[in-house]
């Protein structure tokens, strides 16, 4: 039986004049945090940008769908597999089968989205298709499938469902813990937004015509910002393959400090990649060390991201000494590291992830 064991991320990431994540009026997202506002970037934004990127890092099998139209979904995968069966009688039989195993299975705005792996779509289809071809009455039908189609909407979950979790309100003998938190980013400093005024011109305006053909404002920011997020290997490791296994931790490490949200990117090309990252593995429980910041960092001439590193490590110094007990493994990409971590680049991050990942699926064995 595996003991536990956690993954914590920690990043420093400077972005310059951007509008990554925008509240409901078009402004980027800030918070009060410290007596300071900061610029935040939400959890679910950088999520989204991280499910993006498992396109890149998983083969299908492993990425699941969020959707309101599950339906679509099965009826389709019916209809690849059976030929002999219609659309129309597609989408009947996988309405039917979906409702009896209290999935919401329209597109109707007021249903929930539902987080729903490749596979769990193929094996509803399967069952869908048998449900069609039984003889048996509706009502013993009814019985002896939807237990058939819970344990097929609750086996072989995609990767980024095992992270990010699954709630369904209609039958919660379908949901998922989450394997992974993320913490909304911060910045490590006070920010106040900026307003950018633009024109545009009308190219086939007449010559004489010296207006402009619109004008606007953007509101946008820039800041270094903390990012951490942690992954419980133990509960993936649940429900994965060692293999499997390290293929998700590793891919989660890569997605998390690789991916950038895409809010206003044509406007502002605001990709970066971190100044910093540290990565923990932890045996006691996850350690989030924005309590670093909760003093707002000053700019001086050495900017934010020097006085933000150093920050960083000696509160995770203070944390150590005063309430945990030093990581198991850390290593620091971008940074000369202190006692507690060794200094490696990004390619060796992944590396020594996946190397700790088979050691704790050895010890389970």
């Amino acid at each position: 039986m595996n003991k536990n064991l956690y993954v914590d991320f920690h990043v420093l990431q400077t972005v310059p004049p951007s509008c990554v994540n925008r509240d409901d009026t078009g402004s980027p997202k800030m918070a009060m945090y410290g007596g300071a506002m900061r610029a935040r970037v939400s959890s679910q934004s950088w999520k989204r940008a991280m499910r993006l990127m498992f396109q890149e890092l998983f083969t299908s099998d492993y990425i699941g769908y969020r959707t309101k139209d599950v339906l679509k979904l099965v009826s389709d995968k019916i209809c690849e597999e059976n030929a002999e069966i219609t659309d129309t009688d597609a989408q009947k039989v996988a309405k039917k089968v979906l409702e009896l195993a209290g999935v919401k299975a329209g597109s109707d705005k007021k249903d929930a989205l539902f987080f729903i792996s490749a596979k769990q779509v193929q094996n509803v289809a399967k069952l869908a298709a048998a449900y069609k071809e039984s003889s048996a009455k509706e009502k013993d039908k009814d019985k002896e499938y939807k237990p058939l189609l819970e344990k097929a909407l609750n086996d072989t979950p995609s990767v980024d469902l095992l992270l990010f979790g699954r709630m369904a309100a209609s039958n919660p003998n379908l949901n998922y813990d989450a394997a992974a938190q993320v913490a909304h980013s911060i910045s490590t400093h006070a920010v106040s937004n900026e307003y950018d005024y633009f024109t545009a011109v009308d190219d086939c305006a007449p010559e004489d015509n010296a207006g402009a053909g619109h004008l606007g404002t953007v509101e946008f920011n820039s800041s270094t910002l903390y990012r951490y997020a942690t992954v419980n290997v133990k509960e993936l490791a649940e429900n994965l393959q060692p293999e499997e296994l390290k293929m998700a931790v590793k891919g989660f490490a890569e997605a998390f400090i690789r991916s950038m949200p895409t809010g206003k990117q044509n406007t502002f090309a605001n990709r970066t990649l971190p100044d910093m990252v540290y990565v923990t593995f932890r045996k006691d429980q996850p350690v989030n060390l924005a309590g670093a910041f909760e003093r707002a960092v000053v700019a001086n001439s050495n900017g934010f991201v020097k006085e933000s590193k150093q920050a960083l490590m000696n509160h995770a110094k203070t944390v150590y000494q005063n309430y945990v007990s030093e990581p198991k493994q850390a290593w620091v990409v971008g940074s000369d590291g202190e006692d507690f971590a060794q200094k490696v680049n990004f390619t060796e991050l992944l590396q020594n992830i996946a190397s700790e990942i088979d050691k704790y699926s050895e010890e389970g064995e």
